[in-house]
């Protein structure tokens, strides 16, 4: 008698797909993560043409295509797998999927590929979309951006475990991702540049948990980006992904809140 023998990638491959089938049938969610983040860089630009971005060694695209990466961290990332994370824990979908072989991390993990995947496809096409209508050079530390996408999509998962864990209905999963979603649009460098704001102010919004992610992917088309201030970047960003980790194993509900 043959016996099938899963590994960690099959089961979160599998996970993943059943996901993804799930999230096509929410067109709230579908539209939200799809077609905002590509709007909001239009009111990005318009609020650009009243700033100084000159005078802060920026242009139009160095301001937003980070914007653009932001955008679609949020709403394609973060925001969806908070509605989605929440829905299947009311749904006891995940207090099923505990009593199978999956183990914690791999539920979570594969619940998180499709909104993930999607995050990066978008802020790839994005990026892509800003160089060529913005004429834009190519980035001289390419590196940079790329190391900061890959930390950005990493922490937002964690943050959107960590919000799920204090959002009761799948009602309520759409407000409580709104607090930081709206205070990393306005003070982690995507509508504004911490560049543009005074000192003290900018250098409280530097421990902002998506600011670092901004700061790497705006770092890798301007260039100017020195390799401390880098290092301060990741270290701000690996210690949020370390605090959300651990609000996850401390806080994280796999069964309805009641």
């Amino acid at each position: 008698m043959s016996t099938s023998v899963t590994t960690p990638m099959s089961r979160m491959t599998a996970l993943a797909r059943a996901e993804l089938t799930l999230l096509g049938r929410s067109k709230g969610t579908l539209f939200a993560a799809l077609f905002v983040p590509l709007v909001l860089p239009l009111s990005a630009r318009e609020t650009a043409r009243e700033m100084d971005l000159a005078g802060a060694g920026l242009t139009i695209g160095t301001m937003l295509l980070p914007a653009a990466v932001g955008f679609s961290l949020l709403f394609a990332v973060y925001s969806a797998l908070v509605g989605s994370l929440v829905a299947r824990r009311e749904e006891l979908v995940l207090k099923r999927l505990r009593t199978g072989e999956l183990r914690d991390g791999e539920i979570l993990a594969g619940s998180a590929l499709p909104a993930t995947a999607t995050g990066l496809v978008q802020s790839l096409l994005l990026a892509g979309g800003c160089v060529i209508l913005l004429d834009m050079s190519a980035p001289p530390a390419v590196y940079l951006s790329v190391l900061g996408l890959l930390l950005g999509l990493v922490l937002c998962v964690g943050l959107a475990a960590v919000t799920a864990a204090f959002t009761r209905t799948s009602e309520s999963a759409q407000v409580t991702p709104l607090p930081l979603m709206f205070l990393s649009m306005m003070a982690s460098g995507m509508m504004i540049p911490l560049e543009i704001l005074p000192d003290k102010v900018a250098a409280v919004c530097e421990f902002l948990p998506l600011t670092p992610v901004m700061t790497l992917v705006r770092g890798g088309f301007t260039g100017d980006l020195s390799a401390g201030g880098a290092l301060g970047a990741v270290a701000v960003a690996v210690a949020w992904i370390l605090v959300a980790v651990f609000a996850v194993r401390r806080w994280f509900r796999w069964e309805p809140r009641r």
